[in-house]
């Protein structure tokens, strides 16, 4: 099922999820909605709390092709590279808008997948950026809380003129 998006400035978005005890059917079940609302939009990634769902889940596709997501629940970063990438991100609860941030181009994260267990695993260029940018949901963050703080003022200058 497709889901409806929380729009910029709902509070759900500045709020930190809710960590997830056990990979239930339920579970599942928000992960498969998840994956059809991303593939819709089109996007790579999405976090739970953009669709309303207070809980740390998130799902990320950067393939060429669809259908290689990765569920992830409580997702952490127990690494991230030196180097640095840039990349235009946006969301989907503040449509119209991007802007060019700066993320480590490499990261090592750990979280519970599909199965429930345990799972270390490293991603790359925009894998990287896109898990960084859902566990940035997850911990109650938009991606221009990542400007500095000049910068951030005037793209919400910009979006509250604009909307």
């Amino acid at each position: 099922m497709i889901r409806p998006f929380v729009s910029y400035p709902d509070k759900r978005l500045k709020t930190v999820a809710a960590p997830v005890d056990a990979v239930t059917d339920d579970i599942r079940a928000i992960w498969a909605d998840m994956i059809e609302t991303m593939d819709a939009m089109p996007g790579v990634g999405l976090a739970a709390v953009q669709i309303g769902v207070m809980q740390r889940l998130a799902v990320v596709d950067c393939s060429d092709k669809r259908g290689q997501a990765v569920k992830m629940a409580n997702p952490e970063v127990l690494h991230a590279s030196a180097v640095m990438r840039e990349h235009d991100e946006a969301s989907p609860n503040l449509p119209g808008f991007s802007a060019v941030i700066s993320r480590p181009r490499a990261v090592t994260v750990r979280f519970l997948n599909e199965t429930g267990e345990v799972e270390d695993r490293d991603f790359v260029g925009l894998w990287a950026t896109s898990v960084q940018h859902q566990i940035d949901h997850l911990n109650g963050r938009m991606y221009f809380d990542n400007l500095s703080k000049t910068r951030r003022d005037m793209f919400l200058r910009k979006a509250r003129k604009l909307r």
